[in-house]
């Protein structure tokens, strides 16, 4: 009995799957199916924004600033009237102007009637050519008089029409720059306009980033075909900007300092939730990838032959393969070539892991 005890001992340890005594057991990796989908890739950049046209309100005239016609901070219309420079010097101007060519037409009038007179009396041979020819003269000079009498009734128009300081755009008014009662000199600033809507944002896109670069250049020269770089707004507060907006601008050269590129985008701003001085981030698609395989970081180890993961075939055997990575984008790592759907990839347990090495396995959707 003690003999056959041993020989069924001796058939049970000499068995070709039997494990030596104090074998390890085969490491544990937590495993997930892999999937190609289409990744959008974003850039943000940090910006500020500015109005679409700031410009600044000039005196065009010299004289008294009598008023003020507007609330300083609140939006005008193009064309409202801002200020009110002393007219009067400019209507007396303007009358002497009028006067002075009324004196003008008279005297083309005197003319008119002389060389109508001395041209007859030329042709019955009554008077000399001499007389003819200083007749036809102060016809001409009195013609020329005429025009130089009513450029000056049309430059003392314009001067009185001055002294209405208007809005040259649609905007939003700044404080005025001299209260009522200074004298002020043609060129004075007075205030300042800003266009809030839309909006610009200027931001600078690294040197690498050249598809944007392009196709925002194309854009801006009319190029056929050529749509601007779609883009969205990031307030202060972290939110998302109701509104989209477009690159519609971008420098012909790289700044050598920083070596960027500076931008520009364009953004709808109809409730003015937007204020120019704003820093914001613009965010843009730089690119749209097709059939890649969006993997965990951490999945991803390094040899002296580059990147690679762990998958796991049905015999629940480990693989090492190298993958081409792409960027990362939401904390996912791209991988552009190396894997093919439905692959189990080792999304834990891969380090230490061996080339060819069974595994025991826990289903990534199923661990607790």
């Amino acid at each position: 009995m003690g003999m056959g005890l041993m020989v069924t001992g001796c058939d049970h340890d000499s068995g070709p799957d039997a494990a030596s005594p104090g074998a390890r057991p085969p490491p544990v990796v937590t495993v997930t199916p892999v999937a190609s989908e289409t990744v959008r890739v974003f850039g943000d950049y940090a910006g500020r924004v500015r109005g679409s046209r700031e410009v600044q309100v000039r005196a065009r005239v010299s004289g008294i600033l009598e008023e003020r016609l507007y609330v300083e901070g609140q939006g005008v219309a193009d064309g409202a009237p801002l200020f009110r420079i002393d007219p009067e010097p400019y209507q007396i101007a303007l009358r002497m102007a009028e006067a002075e060519l009324a004196n003008v037409q008279a005297g083309l009038n005197q003319a008119e009637r002389e060389w109508t007179r001395v041209s007859d009396l030329y042709q019955r041979n009554a008077v000399s050519g001499r007389e003819r020819d200083q007749a036809l003269s102060e016809l001409e000079l009195s013609r020329a008089r005429l025009d130089l009498a009513k450029a000056a009734v049309a430059d003392a128009e314009r001067n009185l029409r001055y002294t209405t300081v208007v809005a040259p755009l649609a905007g939003t008014t700044d404080l005025e720059s001299l209260p009522e009662g200074s004298l002020i000199e043609r060129g004075t600033l007075l205030t300042s306009l800003i266009q809030h809507d839309p909006v610009h944002v200027r931001f600078s896109l690294p040197e690498q980033d050249a598809a944007i670069q392009r196709a925002a250049h194309l854009a801006m020269t009319g190029h056929r075909n050529m749509r601007p770089h779609a883009a969205e707004l990031r307030l202060p507060d972290g939110r998302l900007y109701a509104h989209q907006g477009e690159v519609d601008f971008t420098d012909s050269s790289i700044d050598p300092r920083t070596g960027s590129v500076s931008a520009r985008a364009v953004f709808p701003n109809p409730d003015r939730e937007v204020v120019p001085g704003q820093f914001v981030r613009v965010r843009i698609l730089i690119q749209e990838l097709p059939d890649v395989i969006p993997i965990e970081p951490t999945a991803v180890s390094q040899d002296r032959d580059g990147s690679r993961v762990f998958i796991i075939d049905d015999e629940g055997v480990a693989h090492a393969r190298p993958v081409t990575l792409g960027p990362l984008v939401e904390g996912r790592q791209l991988v552009l070539e190396g894997l093919r759907d439905g692959e189990r990839l080792v999304i834990n347990g891969h380090v230490g892991l061996g080339d060819g090495m069974a595994v025991a396995i826990i289903d990534a959707d199923r661990e607790p």
